[in-house]
């Protein structure tokens, strides 16, 4: 993958909805040797139909994309197309983002001012066997696990703004970084159902995303900060 004989390219897939940094991605990879580009998509949808197409060795996988985020999509790939591993690459490298990802099975995770040979060396790794993490990554999970767990306060005797108690209870669970397919296995049901969940209780709250919920569910008590 590096160059020696006989190795060949590692094949990566590029995920991420903004055309503009889509396309710079694809082209900084082209420039790296051992990598060769067989595929890009704008959504977490097309970024599981292109793995299934051309089952590439690696998906760079962004998180905040439309139809279907890079969370739920490392999912499903990780468990419809098992040969083909995720390293995440996004913007963002707050808790909210990296925890989810991770326990979708993401192997990497990479910040979006990663250099060439930074990006190099985590596809090596996760086809190596090992993480493909950035120095700063690694920390944060060190850091994280000499954490206390977050304690969940006293449920009150009424959800908020409307919320239904399956409703509350699925927001407690994103709360705690965990994935739809988590979530329907830890309540019982379809994954569908959770997502039916999902968007009703997004709709009442007024919320577009995950970190969103998870800062609502903070400020409306419903969870308490880690202990000191």
């Amino acid at each position: 993958m590096t160059g020696e004989a006989g190795r060949r390219p590692a094949r990566v897939v590029v995920a991420d909805d903004q055309t503009v940094v889509r396309e710079g991605i694809v082209m900084l990879l082209g420039l790296l040797p051992g990598i060769e580009v067989v595929g890009a998509a704008g959504d977490g949808e097309e970024a599981v139909r292109l793995v299934a197409e051309v089952a590439p060795d690696v998906v760079l996988m962004d998180l905040r994309m439309p139809r279907c985020d890079g969370v739920e999509a490392t999912r499903r790939i990780r468990v419809e197309h098992p040969e083909t591993q995720v390293v995440v690459l996004t913007t963002f490298a707050d808790d909210d983002s990296l925890f989810p990802a991770l326990r979708a099975g993401a192997r990497g995770y990479l910040t979006k001012d990663a250099g060439g040979d930074e990006i190099l060396r985590a596809v090596e790794s996760v086809l190596s066997g090992d993480a493909g993490l950035s120095p700063s990554i690694q920390r944060r999970l060190l850091e994280r696990l000499s954490e206390p767990a977050p304690t969940p306060a006293p449920p009150p005797s009424e959800p908020p703004d409307g919320l239904t108690a399956r409703e509350a209870e699925v927001l407690l669970l994103i709360a705690e970084g965990l994935s739809n397919h988590e979530i329907a296995q830890k309540l019982h049901v379809s994954t569908a159902t959770v997502k039916t969940h999902i968007n009703n209780l997004f709709a009442k709250i007024g919320i577009k995303d995950r970190a969103q919920a998870v800062r609502y569910a903070y400020g409306k008590g419903l969870v308490r900060p880690p202990a000191d």
